[in-house]
């Protein structure tokens, strides 16, 4: 990894983090924001910053972390550029356990019951793949059980929205699928920490496996590596992380796909040492991406799940071109 990388990262987080909290629909000018960011100026300008703009920042930036720790893991488990959490399913069934709270109104129980339900779902898909991955010695069959999961949700998905009891659940059901940060809190990222904390640990804790399986799966077994339980903690740990991500924010794409890609050539194409780097990077992208989102002159807001798809689904296409070129 060269020096400077991390560091680089770093600061840009710390910048875009920053930079969120000046930049907004509502123009403030840098003195305000400055005093509300040390705890003095008007009390409206504090609500702003620290309710408002830096608590979505956060939020943003978690999520695209975790996404983009979830891609390079399952990138380096599958040795395909291409993985992302959605490949599994995972994000498809979290986003269908929102969904389905959503179209049965129980999300007037409690303000916790949406977040709640998308880990539900999440978990229950890694609960499938994990007890699939214990049978099945390919991963390319995993993949195409992750890939008939994510359809068979997609249309259970499509299927609440077709009978849908009124316009306004609809609504919800339709902003939840498109993914947003937007009126996101310091709650909401507090709940979803553990299970995103737990995730994270876990695919930390494969990194050792990860950088043998760059040899190939009988290298990587011939000098000790548990295939077996390297896909299942890979599996849960990505299980765990997509489904607090779109616990937060809904669904979300293709970071998971873009920040490893970028950071990969600078590790030396070692996707334990990419793990790190790709978080970070994850996250400053969907913070930029939010801020584009505040500042776009549209009508309405744009949902943040349709920018990052519009940056992201491009860079899919010219990855895997570039794939299939080298192949």
């Amino acid at each position: 990894m060269t020096r400077w990388l991390l560091p680089s990262l770093l600061v840009a987080s710390i910048a875009v983090l920053l930079a969120a909290c000046f930049l907004g629909s509502t123009p403030m000018a840098v003195p305000r924001v400055l005093s509300a960011l040390v705890g003095g100026g008007a009390a409206g300008d504090a609500i702003i910053v620290w309710q408002i703009r830096l608590p979505r920042a956060l939020a943003a930036y978690v999520v695209g972390a975790a996404l983009a720790i979830s891609g390079a893991a399952l990138q380096g488990l599958l040795r395909n550029p291409l993985a992302e959490p959605g490949v599994l399913g995972v994000t498809a069934t979290a986003s269908l356990g929102a969904t389905f709270s959503l179209y049965y109104g129980l999300t007037a129980l409690s303000v916790w019951v949406l977040p709640l339900s998308a880990i539900a779902g999440a978990l229950a898909a890694t609960a499938f793949i994990a007890m699939a991955a214990i049978r099945i010695r390919h991963m390319v069959t995993l993949i195409l059980i992750g890939v008939g999961m994510a359809s068979f949700a997609g249309a259970l998905m499509s299927l609440l929205m077709n009978f849908a009891p009124n316009p306004f659940s609809l609504s919800d059901m339709i902003n939840w699928m498109l993914g947003s940060v937007a009126n996101r809190g310091l709650d909401d990222i507090a709940l979803a920490a553990p299970f995103m904390i737990a995730g994270l640990a876990l695919l930390f804790a494969t990194k050792r496996g990860l950088s043998a399986l760059t040899l190939g799966e009988e290298a990587a077994h011939g000098i000790g590596l548990d295939l077996r339980r390297q896909r299942l903690a890979v599996i849960a740990g990505t299980g765990l992380a997509t489904g607090a991500a779109v616990a937060i924010a809904g669904g979300i794409g293709f970071i998971g796909i873009v920040a490893p890609h970028l950071v990969r050539p600078l590790t030396g194409h070692d996707p334990a040492r990419s793990l790190l780097p790709s978080g970070l990077l994850g996250g400053v992208i969907l913070v930029l991406a939010d801020i584009a989102v505040r500042l776009l002159p549209t009508t309405s807001e744009l949902k943040l799940g349709v920018v990052a798809a519009l940056i992201g689904a491009p860079a899919f296409v010219w990855i895997a071109m570039r794939r299939r070129a080298h192949g």
